[in-house]
């Protein structure tokens, strides 16, 4: 078996994720590298500095028109959202191998689908009779009775079900509120398909495994939010067939300090030199599952947004810091989109941070502020990482 060190499985996971050594972009069809090696790309509603779903091409590319990659999800025709990790963007294509999972949402919330029953039923005649429309353009009044669910009414609960077990799609948003269609009329027939449910789980875990270059069974199983149980029916067939290489990575070590199972995808590269810099939305696969990014780069990270803000230990909304392909740090970042500044309201560095760290983060900062139409950039000097209080971009 082969024996992986551990920057050997660092640089095959930032490659696999799609960290080169080259930050261009292609010219035609640029986000094409990043979004295959991504297969999903999160989505999350927070804007206190740029939504989740545009920094993974930042993290990997630099600055770039964001409004040219809503064009490529939205108008393309090949890009729709379902619940793959979390909400996320994912290929039209790839549609038919989550049908297992909206079959399980109909059996776990049969009792709730039979209560929204009506509400459920006028919404599918609406959308037909209407195409698509939003949420507010479904409710039957200025504002109906709100119910349990945060606060929503019964028309969103209808809907967010509808969309949960494959009724509807979304079509594009504004002001990042969602446009639903009826399925039908929102996807080409082949999207529509049903794929066996062990065929689908097992396509999944090949594609984490791609995704991800090397993981362990709890890393694959996270990526598309499968179970322990068929994660490991699935990794078995792979295994046999080929297209998952057992591995050990030097340091995987359980809590009784056995070594961790381990896999690598087939088709895995092993860069003799990566080492990007970048800073990471809290969405990044690179950080998504936090077991892996502490076993894997020793960076224990929590995201504060929920945490009361005399509880917080670094900051309302931390990036992750990548230097030289090691994160080695977290900066909180607010965008005053008015003042055109960006605020950096808290940076950190990780004990055996690189030497260059303040100078990567300056860097990327500056990046950043230029990629969100920000002028300049000043820090509150809260936090250990050493950096200028005003600088230009």
């Amino acid at each position: 078996m082969q024996t992986l060190s551990q920057p050997e499985a660092r640089r095959i996971a930032l490659a696999a994720q799609g960290f080169s050594g080259t930050a261009r972009m292609r010219q035609r069809r640029p986000f094409d590298p990043a979004l295959e090696s991504l297969h999903v790309l999160q989505i999350d509603s927070v804007n206190v500095f740029a939504r989740s779903h545009y920094m993974p091409m930042f993290s990997r590319h630099g600055g770039y028109d964001q409004e040219r990659l809503d064009r490529h999800l939205w108008s393309s025709g090949e890009f729709t959202e379902y619940w793959a990790h979390e909400a996320a963007f994912i290929r039209v294509e790839d549609r038919p191998l989550f049908g297992w999972r909206m079959d399980d949402y109909r059996q776990r919330y049969a009792s709730r689908i039979e209560e929204l029953k009506p509400a459920m039923s006028r919404v599918r005649s609406q959308l037909a009779d209407g195409g698509p429309q939003f949420v507010r353009d479904l409710e039957t009044g200025p504002r109906e009775k709100r119910g349990p669910w945060w606060d929503w009414s019964d028309t969103k609960r209808a809907v967010e079900m509808l969309f949960a077990v494959g009724e509807v799609v979304t079509t594009g948003r504004e002001r990042f509120e969602r446009r639903y269609a009826l399925a039908a009329d929102g996807l080409p027939a082949a999207a529509l398909g049903v794929v066996p449910r062990e065929e689908s789980q097992r396509a999944l875990i090949a594609q984490a495994a791609r995704s991800l270059g090397v993981g362990t069974l709890a890393d694959l199983a996270d990526y598309h939010r499968l179970k322990s149980g068929p994660t490991q029916v699935a990794v078995r067939a792979l295994e046999e067939s080929g297209e998952l290489v057992p591995v050990q990575v030097e340091g995987w070590v359980a809590a009784n300090g056995t070594p961790l199972a381990a896999w690598m995808h087939r088709d895995a590269r092993l860069p003799a030199r990566l080492a990007p810099d970048a800073l990471l939305t809290p969405f990044d696969p690179v950080v998504w599952f936090r077991p892996r990014a502490e076993r894997m780069f020793d960076f224990h990270y929590r995201i504060e947004i929920y945490t009361p803000k005399e509880k917080r230990q670094f900051g309302y909304y931390c990036l992750p810091l990548m230097v030289g392909g090691k994160l080695a740090g977290r900066i909180d970042l607010k965008a005053d989109r008015a003042g055109r500044e960006l605020l950096v309201q808290a940076a950190w560095q990780e004990p055996g941070a690189p030497a260059r760290t303040a100078s990567v983060a300056q860097s990327l900062l500056a990046s950043a502020a230029e990629w969100q139409g920000l002028e300049r950039a000043s820090f509150t000097g809260v936090g250990n990482l050493q950096l200028p209080t005003r600088f230009e971009v």
